[in-house]
């Protein structure tokens, strides 16, 4: 079997890859899987200061998988991994960023992209919500500003989602944009750093214990829907669902 995530390692910081470009890097449950095992060893490990998230392909993470979808709960889990993972997690993203794969950024301590990313919230396109990736997504964004883009589906880019609090920074080298992020991480304590987050994080996890079981029965209401079980169908066969008015 392929594997699913690259994994290599400078100076203390582990990079993880979501490497599934044939799906686009799309959540499916073995991809969220085999993310969860990485950040677990990557919790564990001493020798770990922070960790890098980015992709391989043109494409950062496409949501999820829709022929091989992730059970809700898991997916739940891997975004309270990233949130409450012992150490910073830092999004690197050269691609473009869609539904689910805005929750694993949103979950992300420190986020970088490229200007020619673009990202959107297509879930309602659908016939779904963004249930789910609510969690990480609404503590961390302004909510006037996050409306437009979670009911129409529209597509915005960098410089927007900086904007609207989803990343850190844009910047046409995103490597040297992150270079002097991770050297600071290198000259951190790990115990600092650990506490530094905790704090950055409490109100996130607190929606976490708090809304998570809601989320993820809506979620799962929603996939099974009539109107899900169309906007998937149109979506896959690349023709506009039953509801669009043109």
């Amino acid at each position: 079997m392929t594997a699913l995530i690259g994994r290599t390692r400078e100076r203390a910081v582990e990079t993880l890859s979501l490497d599934s470009t044939g799906t686009r890097n799309a959540l499916s449950a073995a991809l969220v899987a085999a993310l969860a095992d990485a950040l677990a060893d990557c919790a564990e490990d001493p020798g770990v200061r922070a960790v890098v998230l980015t992709h391989t392909g043109t494409t950062f993470c496409a949501g999820a998988d829709l022929r091989d979808p992730p059970d809700p709960d898991a997916l739940v889990g891997l975004l309270r991994q990233i949130v409450a993972l012992p150490k910073p997690v830092v999004a690197r993203i050269t691609g473009h960023v869609r539904a689910g794969g805005l929750g694993l950024l949103a979950a992300c301590d420190i986020a970088a992209a490229a200007p020619a990313a673009t990202f959107a919230f297509t879930e309602v396109r659908i016939g779904v919500a963004p249930a789910v990736i609510s969690l990480p997504v609404l503590p961390r964004a302004d909510p006037r500003a996050l409306a437009r883009y979670y009911l129409t589906g529209e597509r915005f880019d960098a410089a927007e989602a900086v904007r609207l609090g989803l990343l850190t920074t844009t910047a046409d080298d995103v490597d040297q944009a992150l270079a002097p992020v991770l050297d600071g991480l290198r000259r951190s304590a790990p115990e600092a750093l650990t506490e530094t987050k905790r704090l950055l994080t409490a109100r996130v996890l607190e929606t976490f214990d708090r809304d998570a079981a809601h989320l993820t029965a809506l979620s799962a209401r929603l996939f099974s829907s009539a109107h899900a079980r169309e906007g998937m169908t149109a979506f896959l066969e690349r023709r506009d669902a039953a509801w669009v008015v043109v």
